[in-house]
């Protein structure tokens, strides 16, 4: 039996490109493994907070207030879940050419060394490995070849940030020109159904 963590970010609720996507591509990976154990992370509609003075030292230092145990809580909880995946899910809309900030408050909270990645005179190494990821980016105009390319700050990142802690094994299913009109957004869910049906065969 596999686990599965899902990740939605965007804020768009129903009317969510990704989230439609995510759904899709959990129902084609269950479909294949019935009994696989789903973890869903709603990150817009349950907040990962953002490290302010009061709390990061919960998540970058050691722990000494209350605010700072309960920011390293949190991070524990959400890199326990990181390391029982087996498949990551992730849905990531590109908001002003890179993620939301509720995708980046997560990974604020599990990028922590000695947790998942070290340092050693080698450089970092992810701690990380052995998973998949299936990330979902959804984006209103054309950004994976021509001349707005050069804007896409958010796959190089999350490639970066995902690669940071070891997880390589990474799958980008671009639903793009969702802005251009309704058969443009219908042209983009059907293009990336068909390739996430491929990727859970």
């Amino acid at each position: 039996m596999s686990n599965i963590l899902v990740l939605n970010s965007s804020i768009s609720g129903e009317a969510s490109v990704s989230r439609l996507l995510v759904a899709d591509a959990v129902t084609e990976l269950t479909q294949r493994d019935p009994g696989a154990k789903l973890v869903f992370r709603d990150l817009a509609a349950d907040l990962v907070p953002h490290l302010t003075p009061a709390t990061v030292a919960g998540v970058r230092a050691q722990a000494t207030t209350p605010a700072e145990f309960a920011a390293r809580a949190l991070s524990d909880e959400l890199i326990a879940e990181l390391r029982a995946a087996d498949t990551i899910v992730i849905g990531a809309p590109m908001y002003n050419f890179s993620i939301p900030t509720t995708l980046r408050t997560w990974f604020d909270h599990v990028l922590r060394a000695g947790e998942t990645f070290s340092y050693s005179e080698a450089g970092p190494k992810g701690l990380l490995e052995g998973k998949r990821v299936i990330v979902v980016e959804s984006r209103g105009g054309l950004y994976s070849e021509g001349p707005a390319q050069a804007l896409d700050f958010q796959e190089p990142y999350l490639r970066q940030l995902l690669g940071f802690i070891g997880l390589t094994d990474v799958t980008f299913v671009r639903a793009e020109k969702i802005g251009y009109g309704p058969d443009a957004r219908d042209q983009a869910l059907a293009d990336s159904r068909a390739e996430l049906a491929k990727l859970a065969a």
